[in-house]
């Protein structure tokens, strides 16, 4: 039986703008229907047309999920400090694990954290206006994309947020009938050049894309240069400031430097200048494989983001200790839980630590060949092979994903329940 487009909606979880618009169609492997997204195609080839039979390992050694389970907590129960992971799952996912958290006394981390703690310490220190895809349907007239272009990564963005039409006619009549789109410190998008309603134009960096925007900042302040301004800088400015509602979009994981988090500043400071006169609002393209959902989890449930610490003697929050590449190469922890829901392109880290890795199927041979002891335990896909919930892109919205089949395989969040139960009788037993 073939899902297509007169089904139910289906949500595709495969990146963070969580389309609703196409289907899936069944075959030996399971491919997208209603779309040409290379994206959703690449995704859905790691998924037969039928459920998965996979099996638990232990050190590359199948066993029973009992088996799997036991060891699973034994370590846990062992560790002195333990680190969560990738965290690649649904907002159930990140709440059971949460618990599991709390028991053992665990660090989270999130594959995609890097990235997302660009955004986050930004809007700490300074605060931040941001906007929706329905914003920018609906009202943007002047769209600026800073450093690269979404499409790398968000194939889907432009038809998402109808920037153009895409048969090149009319409009369709969502948002303004004519937008001007900016590339600034990118070359201009060859999916926009084929679409009616788009001005595109291309402003280069003048230095690098940290002095474009601190000049940028200066320039909407009105304040003077040591050096002239670039005449394509100068008149960006102007089309901010006559544009009905200015968006601007980057996309985290490409920001430059070690200190993007101040580039994100710079960014919120040209949006704060601007609401003064006029309106705008800036959207940063991330949280892909649940790292949106995971955060806004964690942080409803403890009051803090990911890279914190679920201490016995209370909640801390680390952003630049708590990286997993840090904890792991200083060997500050001494075990690892590594969740990879989505696919089998999030490996775990190479580590000699005891590692419990719950993850796509695909998964099974990057874990038994690994220098460390290792517990696999398959898990469903939210959206494939079971039901589950994801926080989109822009923040406000969380979509329901509805399963393409049954799923033989356990979810993260009934396995997590279940190490959480195995975990407290380890400690009556121990008391």
């Amino acid at each position: 039986m073939d899902a297509t487009l007169d089904t139910p909606p289906w949500t595709c979880p495969f990146c963070a703008l969580l389309c609703d618009r196409f289907g899936v169609a069944q075959g030996e492997t399971l491919t997208p229907a209603g779309t040409s997204c290379p994206r959703a195609a690449r995704a859905l080839a790691q998924f037969g047309g039928t459920p998965s039979s996979a099996t638990p390992a232990v050190n590359g050694q199948p066993v029973d999920a009992q088996t799997a389970l036991d060891t699973a907590a034994q370590w846990l129960a062992r560790a002195r400090q333990p680190l969560f992971g990738g965290m690649a799952t649904d907002v159930a996912g990140a709440r059971a694990l949460y618990r599991v958290a709390n028991a053992c006394g665990a660090i989270v981390d999130h594959a995609h954290g890097r990235a997302l703690m660009h955004g986050l310490t930004a809007m700490q220190d300074r605060g931040a206006f941001t906007t929706t895809f329905a914003e920018i349907r609906n009202r943007a007239d002047l769209i600026v994309y800073i450093g690269s272009s979404p499409s790398t990564r968000y194939p889907e963005f432009f038809s998402r947020c109808a920037v153009g039409s895409e048969t090149g006619g009319e409009t369709d009549g969502v948002g303004p009938s004519q937008r001007t789109v900016v590339f600034l410190g990118c070359e201009i998008d060859a999916a926009l050049t084929q679409r009616a309603g788009v001005e595109t134009l291309a402003v280069p960096l003048q230095g690098d894309l940290y002095d474009t925007v601190a000049m940028l900042n200066a320039l909407l302040a009105g304040k003077s240069l040591r050096a002239p301004a670039d005449p394509a800088l100068a008149a960006l400015v102007e089309r901010m400031l006559a544009a009905d509602y200015t968006a601007m979009v980057w996309i985290p994981a490409d920001l430059p430097g070690a200190h993007a988090a101040l580039l994100v500043e710079g960014l919120d400071r040209l949006l704060k200048t601007l609401n003064r006169m006029r309106r705008a609002g800036g959207l940063a393209l991330g949280g892909d494989d649940g790292g949106a959902s995971v955060n806004q989890a964690l942080t409803w449930l403890s009051g803090l983001p990911l890279r914190t610490g679920v201490h016995r003697s209370g909640l801390e929050h680390a952003p630049q200790r708590y990286d997993t590449a840090r904890l792991l190469a200083d060997r500050d922890v001494d075990a690892l839980v590594w969740v990879a829901s989505f696919g089998a392109d999030l490996p775990p880290p190479r580590t000699p630590l005891p590692t419990i890795v719950l993850g796509h199927p695909g998964l099974a041979a990057a874990c038994a060949d690994r220098e460390g002891p290792t517990v696999f335990v398959p898990v469903s896909t939210p959206g494939i092979g079971s039901a589950g919930h994801l926080f989109r892109a822009d923040g406000g919205v969380v979509l329901p994903l509805t399963p393409i089949y049954a799923d033989t395989l356990p979810t993260v969040a009934a396995f997590a329940a279940q190490l959480d139960a195995k975990l407290a009788s380890c400690k009556e037993n121990a008391a």
